[in-house]
C-alpha cells in the first residue's frame, strides 16, 4: 500500500479496480470466465470480465457503508488465453448447432457438434473448478466474472467440497432450469438444474426477480423443496400492495440457510442497467433495490462464502453495461467482506 491513495485517479494495473494487492495476498480473489459458447440469443457476454476490468479503474473507491472499503484486498487472477481461444472456436460451432436448429434440423443430426461443444464447456468447468479450489483450500473468498451464466458449475462443485451444506441466492430475470437446453448439457439456460442435480450439497436455491420462464422449469419449481422462487411478478404486486421492500428482503434472506452462495446475472435487473446483456427482459429490480437486498444479507447472520457476477456484455457504442457490472462486483466485494468482519465480531 506505500503510495497507495485511495483518493487519486485509479491506474489501470491490469486488475479489477486498480488495486496494488498482490494476488497472494489477497482475500478475496476474482477468477474471470470470458465464455459464451452457449449463448443462445445475444453473444458478447465473453467480453464482460476484460471490458468490466476497464470499468473498474473508473470506480470510486469510498464507500459509506463500508469502513476503508480500498482496504478490501481484492486480487485478480491473470485471464488465461487458452479459455479465450477455446471459447472463439467452440462458439462458432455452437451458433452453427442453434443455426440449423431454427432451420429444423434434429438434435441427433448434430450430435458430432454438440458433443464438441459440450466437451468445450467441460473444459471450462473444470478450470473453474480447479482455480476457484486451489485458492479456497488457500482461505480466500472466490468470486468467478463471466461470461454467460453456465460459468460458476466448477466454482459451486469446489465450495461443496469446503462446506457440507449451502444456499444460492440466485438473482436472474430467468430460472436456468432448462434441461440441456438446444442440446447443450451446460448451457446457460441449465445452470441452476445442472447445479442441483450435481452439487449435492446445495441444499436451497433461492431465487430472485425471475420472469422469463418455461412451462418445465414451473413445474420444476413447483415440486423441488429445495427452490423457492420469488418471482418479479410476486414482488411487484407485494410492493403494489403495500409490502415495503424491507420485509421482502426479510423473506428472501430468511430463506437461505446459514452458508450463502451470491449469483448475480446482470439481467436480474431492469434492462436498463444492461441494455446489452445476452437476453434482456422487461420488469426487474432496480439499482437500489438489488443493493439493498445484498445489504441487507450483509448484515445478517448468514455467511457469505463466495459469488458469481455473469451476462455483462458491452456494448461498442457505451460502457454502460461494464460500468454498471463493475459497480456490482465492488459491492459484491465489499458486502462479502463486511459480513465476514461482523461475523468475526460476533466470535
Amino acid at each position: 500500500m506505500t503510495g497507495f491513495n485511495p483518493n487519486d485517479p485509479g491506474v489501470a494495473n491490469g486488475g479489477y479496480f486498480a488495486l496494488p494487492y498482490k494476488l497472494e495476498d489477497s482475500e478475496i480473489v476474482v477468477i474471470s470466465a470470458p465464455w459464451d459458447v452457449t449463448t443462445s440469443y445475444g453473444a458478447g457476454t465473453h467480453k464482460g470480465p476484460e471490458a468490466i476490468i476497464d470499468a473498474s479503474v473508473q470506480v470510486d473507491l469510498f464507500d459509506s457503508a463500508v469502513e476503508k472499503a480500498w482496504e478490501t484486498r481484492i486480487g485478480t487472477h491473470p485471464i488465461d488465453e487458452k479459455i479465450v481461444k477455446l471459447n472463439k472456436r467452440s462458439r462458432k460451432i455452437a451458433e452453427h448447432v442453434i443455426e440449423k436448429l431454427e432451420e429444423g434440423v434434429s438434435a441427433r443430426e448434430l450430435s458430432k457438434e454438440l458433443d464438441e461443444v459440450n466437451k468445450a464447456s467441460a473444459i471450462l468447468n473444470d478450470y473453474v473448478y480447479e482455480t476457484t479450489k486451489g485458492y479456497i483450500e488457500k482461505g480466500a473468498i472466490t468470486a468467478v466474472v463471466g461470461g454467460e451464466h453456465s460459468v460458476p458449475l466448477g466454482h459451486y462443485k469446489a465450495l461443496g467440497e469446503k462446506y457440507e451444506e449451502y444456499g444460492i441466492l440466485h438473482i436472474d430475470a430467468h430460472a436456468d432450469l432448462r434441461v440441456a437446453y438446444e442440446g447443450f448439457t451446460y448451457s446457460h439456460a441449465s445452470i441452476m438444474f445442472n447445479a442441483l442435480n450435481e452439487v449435492q450439497q446445495i441444499s436451497q436455491l433461492t431465487q430472485v426477480a425471475v420472469r422469463d420462464y418455461c412451462q418445465q422449469e414451473s413445474v420444476f419449481i413447483d415440486n423441488n423443496p429445495r427452490i423457492r422462487c420469488f418471482t418479479d411478478r410476486e414482488l411487484a404486486r407485494n410492493s403494489f400492495e403495500g409490502k415495503s421492500w424491507k420485509k421482502q428482503c426479510d423473506e428472501i434472506i430468511s430463506s437461505l440457510p446459514e452458508n450463502v452462495y451470491i449469483s448475480l446475472d446482470i439481467d436480474g435487473l431492469s434492462p436498463e442497467y444492461c441494455p446489452g446483456t445476452g437476453t434482456p427482459v422487461p420488469g426487474g429490480l432496480s439499482y437500489n433495490q438489488l443493493e439493498y437486498l445484498l445489504h441487507s444479507l450483509a448484515l445478517s447472520s448468514k455467511k457469505i462464502i463466495g459469488f458469481d457476477l455473469c451476462e455483462v456484455s458491452p456494448s461498442e457504442e457505451s460502457e454502460w453495461d461494464a460500468n454498471v457490472g463493475a459497480r456490482l462486483l465492488y459491492k459484491l466485494c465489499l458486502f462479502t467482506k463486511l459480513n465476514r468482519n461482523r461475523e468475526r465480531e460476533v466470535k
